[in-house]
C-alpha cells in the first residue's frame, strides 16, 4: 500500500481563550478556535479579505500548556493532522460531522512586548517559542517534567 499523508501546517491567531478539560484517566485535553486570514483582489481589482476558522484540539501536556500561555488574540503556529468525528444527533437523529486539527506541535509567536490579558502583564519574549506534542503513547506522558519544556 502506498504511503499516504495527513498534514496540517497554520498560521493565525486564536478566536477565545482555549477550554482546557481533562478526561476521567486524568488525560488533558485542550479545544480552541483560530482564525486564518487570505487577502484576493476580486473581478473587479478590489482587495478582499477573507477569514477562515479551524476547530484546534490538543492532547496531554501540549493541552495543559495551551491552557496556560494561549489566549485570544495570540498568534500562533500550529502543525498536526486533520481528524473528522462523525455522530448521531440526539434531537434530530441528523448523523453529523466536526473536522477538528489534531495539534502536534504549536509555536508561540510573538515580538518582544508586554501585552494585558486576563489583568496581568504577558512578556513575550523575541523568539518563538515551540511546544511540541510527546508521541501519543499515554504510557510514557508521566514521564515528562517540566524540564522538558523548552521556556
Amino acid at each position: 500500500m502506498a504511503k499516504s499523508v495527513n498534514k496540517v501546517i497554520l498560521v493565525g491567531h486564536v478566536g477565545k481563550d482555549p477550554d482546557v478539560r481533562y478526561t476521567p484517566s486524568g488525560t488533558a485535553l485542550a479545544k480552541f478556535s483560530l482564525a486564518t486570514n487570505e487577502a484576493f483582489k476580486d473581478m473587479s481589482g478590489e482587495w478582499q479579505e477573507r477569514t477562515e476558522w479551524h476547530n484546534i484540539v490538543a492532547w496531554q501536556r501540549l493541552a495543559e500548556i495551551v491552557g496556560e500561555y494561549v489566549h485570544k488574540g495570540t498568534r500562533v503556529y500550529v502543525e498536526g493532522r486533520l481528524q473528522t468525528s462523525t455522530w448521531n444527533d440526539r434531537q434530530s437523529a441528523e448523523t453529523r460531522y466536526r473536522t477538528e486539527i489534531v495539534a502536534r506541535e504549536i509555536v508561540l509567536l510573538g515580538g518582544p512586548r508586554e501585552e494585558q490579558q486576563n489583568g496581568r502583564a504577558v512578556h513575550s519574549s523575541p523568539q518563538a517559542t515551540t511546544v511540541e506534542e510527546p508521541e501519543r503513547d499515554f504510557a510514557t506522558a508521566s514521564q515528562i517534567s517540566d524540564e522538558d519544556i523548552p521556556f
